[in-house]
C-alpha cells in the first residue's frame, strides 16, 4: 500500500493569515497521525510565509511516523536538516521566491551539487528523494547522483487527468518503470486529490509514498479532517 504523508504547509498558512496559534500546526499533525496519516510533511522557505523554522522543530519532537521536511538546499535548510534530522529529505530546485514547487532537478546539470548533498545527508542517517520530472535522462541522473528515492512531479498528470487520463498517465508509467528498473524508490506528488489518486496508484502499484498538502486540507473543510485522511487513505487502499 502506498504511504499518506500530509503536508500541513496549508495549515500555518491560516494560522499567520491571523497570528497567534489558531488553528495549532503541531496539534494538527498529531491529530493527522491520530487518524491515520503515516507521515507529515513540511517545506520551509527562507520567509516562513507558511511554515516556521520553528514549527519544524516543534513538529520534531511530535511526530511519530515519518517526518519528510521538503525544501531547495540552501545553507538554511542543509543546517535545519542536520539538526532535526528527519527520516526523509526531500530536495526541491525551486528559489525562495517561488509560489509553489513547479519544476523537477535537471539532474545533469545539477550532478555536482546534488551528490555533494545527497552523501552529506546519507551520512547523517537521513533517506533523501529529489524532485523529478518524467524525463528518463533525469530520472537516470538521480541514480547517478545517489539517492534514495525520487518524487515524481505530477502537477502535469493532474492538469490533464479529466482531458485523458490514460495519456496523462503513460509519462509516469515509463519514468516509474525506468527508476524501479534502477533500484530507485517511487514517491510522488503535486496536485493529486480526491479525482485522480486511485488512478494514478492503480496504474503504478510500487509508488511507496504519495504527500499531499493543498487539496487534502481544503477537503477536511467540507469534510472534516480525520474523515478527508480516511477517504485518502480508501483511495491508496
Amino acid at each position: 500500500m502506498t504511504r499518506l504523508s500530509v503536508n500541513v504547509n496549508k495549515i500555518a498558512t491560516l494560522r499567520n493569515a491571523r497570528g497567534g496559534n489558531n488553528p495549532n500546526v503541531v496539534q494538527v499533525a498529531i491529530d493527522c497521525e491520530l487518524f491515520g496519516a503515516q507521515g507529515i510533511t513540511v517545506h520551509p522557505r527562507p520567509d516562513e510565509r507558511h511554515i516556521t523554522y520553528q514549527d519544524v522543530l516543534d513538529l520534531n519532537d511530535v511526530v511519530s511516523t515519518e517526518f519528510n521536511i521538503e525544501g531547495y538546499p540552501d545553507t538554511r535548510y542543509m543546517e535545519l536538516v542536520s539538526k532535526v534530522k528527519p527520516k526523509q529529505a526531500t530536495l526541491v530546485p525551486d528559489p525562495p521566491d517561488v509560489l509553489t514547487s513547479n519544476a523537477g532537478w535537471d539532474t545533469a546539470k545539477h550532478a555536482s551539487q546534488l551528490k555533494e548533498i545527497i552523501a552529506e545527508l546519507q551520512q547523517q542517517g537521513i533517506r533523501t528523494s529529489i524532485f523529478v520530472d518524467t524525463k528518463l535522462a533525469n530520472i537516470e541522473g538521480a541514480k547517478n547522483v545517489g539517492t534514495d528515492r525520487i518524487e515524481l512531479y505530477t502537477e502535469p498528470f493532474a492538469a490533464n487527468f479529466s482531458i485523458n487520463k490514460e495519456a496523462a498517465i503513460q509519462p509516469f508509467i515509463l519514468a516509474a518503470e525506468r527508476a524501479k528498473d534502477l533500484g530507485l524508490g517511487i514517491n510522488a506528488g503535486h496536485d493529486l486529490d480526491l479525482n485522480n489518486l486511485k488512478y494514478l496508484v492503480t496504474q503504478i502499484p510500487y509508488i511507496a509514498e504519495v504527500s499531499i498538502g493543498h487539496a487534502l486540507i481544503a477537503d477536511a473543510i467540507y469534510y472534516g479532517l480525520e474523515n478527508t485522511i480516511q477517504m485518502y487513505l480508501h483511495q491508496l487502499a
